[in-house]
């Protein structure tokens, strides 16, 4: 009689990313870097609470 290989499920790509491999992330004000000093400018930085990647808005 044959060997019977039990069914696994496949396992997803990148689990904690979530919504945001579709472009859908969930931004939150980063306030540990308000200035930067190359520009002179005040800017607000912007991190994906599922991710981590980051966006820069200067003011």
């Amino acid at each position: 009689m044959a060997t019977i290989l039990p069914f696994k499920k496949p396992e997803k790509k990148t689990p904690r990313k979530g919504l945001c491999q579709h472009g859908y992330h969930k931004w939150a004000v980063c306030k540990e870097k308000q200035f930067d000093v190359k520009q002179g400018k005040l800017v607000t930085v912007y991190r994906c609470e599922r991710c981590g990647k980051q966006k820069v808005r200067a003011h």
